[in-house]
């Protein structure tokens, strides 16, 4: 059945207007870097209320009855920032949980999986974070809920980076997953993940099939063979009772009863021996996905087993037939091992132009994801699904936003300006009115806004304060090598991860003036730790500017959602597209997935 209707284009594109409109002056407190933030007194020129009163208004926020400022006016005729009630409420107003936007979670959940509980045989926090657990188990679930809804078997993940989300993929729903990656130390890592996490869902799936297998030292065979109806009557009548317990000295006692009555039943021992141990934990694979506490049985019924050991009393086999039964076998162990690496991890850059064909050479009806996507890559995701006819769904979850390429940016290289295709905008709509946010901007868009309110998790203070005052030194005592020219200024905005290398502020200043090819000898320590105790009473001010800035988060990254949203519904081969919260936010900031399918599926239907 179709999916229930979405929210339309008009209603995205007037979402659109409402947060450019309100962006288009508050974007001056985004697009402030951090950099600069003494060198241009930005504090004092941007807000007329102490930092105190700042830092207590956002991290600990009155009641909403109770605001005395809420509805006011956010600046006063100077145009300051003078009201901190009125800017949380504003910019709240402007956030996407409060734009009637999102599809919800449980909503869309309770339409494609109904009240079916779906028993999870891999418990992700096993061998993953809390905060990894919590996005694959969700984003697994939506996207096996799409893939069946679409009778879709394969998945293109694209920027799967550790595999983590593809090799759940393919061994909690039995999906044939490609991982591609640009990072080839990711390939790898991914791939030796994936062997480990075979070999624990191996030891599981033994585990689940005789849980109270060993009752007995002496007899642990005969333990198991009393969940199997009849079978100590075909071992007395095909003679297995002596030769089980010598398999099971030379071989162990996990899979032997196994191995023993599917080569015995199917005529062909040699298939089964010792070496292929390990496939036969595999054998029943896509029964066990999806719950069966029988799978030697639903494969292979009592009855079955009575009928080829009868057979095999009362008359042998002739040669044809022997052949024919090896080759099934050889055939249906092939068809296992196939099954056992549903998980391909392949090394590329991705982009919109990507030819899927050159790098999956089987290539069928797929649902194509990403979970925290960097930059460009996301709207390459959206691309790939509506520019390839064989991409069917799409579940794109994005992140780093200040590494997107943006078209209408205010670059000083003219000849950037000329690349394309463009990371933001991509909907026709904003692209008409030339919208731009600016990196500083798109960089504050990745704050966690619930994590530091909520969660009351704190931003890097140090690192930040320590940035700034080395520009104060730089401007003060190399002002002639910072706008010597273009190049050297943009050396200058990056010293890296200096910061978590030093050991003291002046520790600090030497190797990040090492790092922009400054000569800070004839600079003494005392001068240098002068700089930081001048500035450190005003830290308070730093702290207070990120946390209008973390304010001002959610409502940057809604319209980057947005236009991604927008530029979906404009397409004409998409049927129904989404916008949906998957993940709690205070675990997982970048918590907003775009959900779409494309209309060959809706017309199936």
């Amino acid at each position: 059945m179709p999916l229930s209707a979405d929210v339309g284009l008009d209603l995205v594109k007037s979402k659109i207007k409402y947060l450019t409109n309100f962006l288009d002056f508050y974007l001056k407190i985004a697009n402030v870097h951090t950099v600069d933030f003494y060198t241009k007194d930005v504090w004092n020129e941007l807000v007329a209320v102490p930092p105190e009163a700042v830092i207590s208004g956002i991290l600990y926020p009155q009641a909403e009855s109770t605001r005395e400022g809420k509805g006011g006016s956010v600046w006063d005729q100077s145009q300051k920032l003078n009201n901190v009630d009125a800017y949380m409420g504003i910019t709240r107003d402007h956030s996407l949980p409060n734009l009637g936007i999102c599809t919800p979670l449980d909503d869309l959940r309770q339409e494609l999986w109904g009240d079916k509980q779906k028993e999870m045989f891999l418990k992700t926090s096993t061998f993953m974070n809390t905060k990894k657990s919590h996005e694959v188990e969700v984003m697994s679930e939506m996207v096996a809920c799409f893939a069946n809804y679409c009778n879709i078997q394969q998945v293109i993940d694209v920027g799967s980076g550790k595999g983590y989300l593809s090799s759940y993929l393919s061994m909690q729903y039995g999906l044939s997953v490609y991982g591609i990656d640009s990072s080839t130390t990711n390939t790898i890592g991914a791939n030796e993940r994936n062997r480990k996490l075979e070999r624990y869902w191996k030891v599981y799936q033994r585990q689940k099939k005789a849980p109270t297998q060993i009752t007995e030292p002496e007899h642990p065979k005969e333990e198991q063979m009393h969940n199997v109806e009849n079978v100590t009557k075909i071992k007395d009548q095909i003679g297995l009772v002596g030769e089980q317990k010598r398999t099971e000295t030379q071989r162990g006692h996990g899979q032997s009863l196994m191995q023993t009555l599917i080569s015995t039943s199917f005529g062909d021992s040699e298939i089964y021996n010792k070496n292929n141990a390990e496939i036969s934990a595999e054998t029943f694979r896509s029964d066990e996905y999806y719950g069966s506490e029988n799978a030697f049985l639903e494969f292979i019924s009592t009855d079955a087993v009575e009928v080829a050991s009868q057979e095999r009393q009362n008359k042998c086999l002739d040669d044809k037939e022997r052949e024919r039964r090896k080759n099934a076998g050889l055939e249906a162990k092939a068809k296992r091992i196939k099954e056992a690496n549903l998980y391909s991890p392949i090394t590329l850059h991705v982009t919109s132009t990507t030819e899927l064909h050159d790098i999956v050479s089987d290539v069928k009806d797929s649902m194509v994801v990403g979970l925290h996507t960097c930059g460009d890559l996301a709207s390459s995701t959206l691309r790939i699904f509506i520019t390839k006819p064989e991409i069917k769904a799409v579940c794109s979850v994005g992140c780093c936003y200040h590494l997107l390429s943006e078209e209408f940016e205010l670059l000083d290289n003219k000849e950037v300006s000329s690349q394309g295709p463009w990371g933001f905008p991509m909907s026709q709509y904003m692209r008409s009115c030339a919208w731009h946010c600016g990196r500083n901007a798109r960089m504050s868009a990745c704050l966690p806004f619930e994590r530091v309110t909520f969660g009351h998790v704190q931003l890097p203070l140090e690192s930040l304060f320590y940035r700034a005052v080395l520009q104060v030194i730089i401007k003060e005592h190399f002002g002639n090598e910072e706008t010597s020219n273009t190049v050297q200024r943009t050396k200058i905005k990056h010293v890296g991860k200096i910061y978590f290398k030093s050991s003291s502020f002046v520790d600090y200043i030497r190797k990040a003036t090492e790092k922009l090819g400054m000569d800070s000898s004839k600079m003494s320590a005392n001068l240098i730790q002068g700089y930081y105790d001048r500035y450190m009473p005003r830290m308070k001010e730093l702290e207070a500017f990120n946390l209008l800035k973390v304010a001002l988060a959610p409502c940057i990254e809604g319209l980057i959602l947005l236009d991604r949203l927008c530029y979906l519904k404009e397409q004409q081969n998409v049927a129904w597209s989404a916008l949906v919260q998957l993940f709690d936010p205070v675990k997982s900031p970048r918590c907003y997935a775009i959900i779409a399918t494309g209309c060959q599926r809706m017309l199936a239907v």
